[in-house]
C-alpha cells in the first residue's frame, strides 16, 4: 500500500498558519480603534461607521505594495518594517482626497511560512496602522510552494478612509498663482527601488552592510528606513487650512504625481534650489551617473507629500509647520498653461 499523503508533503504547513496567527494577535489588537466590530479570524472583517459623524460619508479606497523594496528587505534580513511601507503606500493616497483612514488589510503570500518572519511583518503593519490612526481588522498570509523561491515573500495592502462628501479635496478649485507647499520625506520611501538596485548592487556592487559615511549607517539601513505615514499631520492641516489639492509623491515623482491633482490647464513652475535632497539620492545620482530631471521623474528626493494652497494661505500654513518641526519647503506655484511640468534645477 503506498504512503499516505498529506498537505505538509505538498510543502504547506496549516500548524504554521495557526502559529502565526497566535504570534500576530497582540500586533493585531493594538491597532483596534472603536469602529471595530469583529476579532480576528472571522471569514470577514467589520467595522461600524459613526454615523452622527458624517452629513454626507464617502468612502475613499487605495491599494498597494512595496515593489522591489523587498529584495532589499531578503538581503538584509530587516523584516519589521516592511509591513509599515505596504500602510504607508495606502493610506497616504488615501490622505490625498482628505480621507480619515479607518482600517487596513494585508496580504501576505511566501513560499514556505516562518511565523517568526511573518510575525515580524505584521509587527510593521501593526506600527504603520497606529502612526495612521487605522485599524488592521483582517488580511491573508498565503503558502504557495513551488512559487516563490526560498525566503522570499510578497505583501501588498488595502486601505479604506472615509470623508465627508463636501469635504473631499480634489483640485479642481486650484487656480493660477496658488502655492505648491513640500512635506518632506523619510528617505527612499518604496517607489524606484529597481533602479535602486540597478546603481548600488549591479552597476558598483555595493554590499547592504558597508558602512557609508555620507549616510550615517549601512547602506541596508539607509534603503530599509521606511515610508513616512503622513494622515495624522495632514488631518489637522485640514482642519485649520483650506488645502486645495494634495499629491503623494510615489512612483513617477514630481513629473507624474504633482500634476495629478491639477484641473485641466493649469500646471506649475517648480524650483528645486531649497530642497534638501538627502543624502541617499545624492549618492545614487552620482554613483549612477543620473541626470536630475531622470532623478525628479524616478524618485521623491526629500519631499514626500506636496500641497496646493492660495498664497494668502501659505505664510500661516508655513509657520505652523514650521512650529512643528515640519521644514516644510515652497516648491513652486501653479500656472495657466497646457502641458507638463516645468522644473527649473539650480
Amino acid at each position: 500500500m503506498s504512503d499516505k499523503l498529506t498537505y505538509k508533503d505538498s510543502g504547506v504547513d496549516i500548524h504554521a498558519g495557526y502559529e502565526t496567527v497566535k504570534l500576530i494577535k497582540n500586533y493585531v489588537k493594538k491597532t483596534y480603534t472603536k469602529g471595530v466590530v469583529s476579532d480576528i479570524g472571522g471569514f470577514g472583517s467589520l467595522f461600524a461607521i459613526d454615523k452622527n459623524e458624517y452629513d454626507e460619508p464617502v468612502l475613499v479606497s487605495g491599494t498597494d505594495g512595496v515593489g522591489t523594496k523587498l529584495m532589499i528587505a531578503f538581503k538584509t534580513d530587516i523584516h519589521d518594517t516592511i509591513g509599515e511601507d505596504a500602510v504607508a503606500m495606502c493610506v497616504n493616497d488615501v490622505i490625498c482626497q482628505g480621507a480619515k483612514p479607518l482600517f487596513f488589510l494585508d496580504y501576505i503570500a511566501t513560499g514556505k511560512l516562518d511565523p517568526n518572519k511573518a510575525s515580524d511583518i505584521v509587527k510593521g503593519v501593526a506600527n504603520g496602522c497606529i502612526k495612521a490612526g487605522a485599524a488592521l481588522i483582517g488580511g491573508e498570509t498565503a503558502e504557495m510552494p513551488g512559487l516563490y523561491s526560498e525566503g522570499e515573500y510578497d505583501i501588498a495592502g488595502f486601505c479604506v478612509g472615509i470623508v465627508d462628501k463636501k469635504k473631499i479635496i480634489d483640485g479642481s478649485n486650484i487656480v493660477e498663482g496658488d502655492i505648491l507647499i513640500g512635506i518632506p520625506s523619510s528617505g527612499i520611501h518604496s517607489n524606484g527601488y529597481s533602479l535602486v538596485r540597478k546603481v548600488f548592487f549591479e552597476h558598483k556592487s555595493y554590499d547592504v552592510n558597508e558602512y557609508v559615511e555620507e549616510l550615517g549607517s549601512t547602506l541596508g539601513e539607509a534603503l530599509m528606513v521606511p515610508t513616512r505615514i503622513y494622515p495624522e499631520l495632514i488631518l489637522d492641516l485640514i482642519s485649520k487650512f483650506e488645502i486645495k489639492g494634495m499629491s503623494n509623491i510615489t512612483g513617477g515623482g514630481f513629473y507624474e504625481n504633482i500634476p495629478r491633482m491639477f484641473p485641466d490647464g493649469i500646471t506649475a513652475d517648480i524650483d528645486t534650489k531649497d530642497i534638501n535632497v538627502l543624502p541617499i539620492f545624492k549618492l545614487m545620482q552620482r554613483e549612477g551617473n543620473i541626470d536630475i530631471d531622470e532623478m525628479y521623474s524616478t524618485f521623491n528626493m526629500g519631499i514626500g507629500m506636496v500641497m496646493a494652497v492660495s498664497a494668502e494661505v501659505a505664510e500661516n500654513l508655513i509657520s505652523y509647520l514650521n512650529e512643528k518641526n515640519e521644514n516644510p519647503v515652497i516648491i513652486g506655484k501653479t500656472i495657466k498653461r497646457e502641458g507638463e511640468l516645468k522644473i527649473c534645477h539650480k
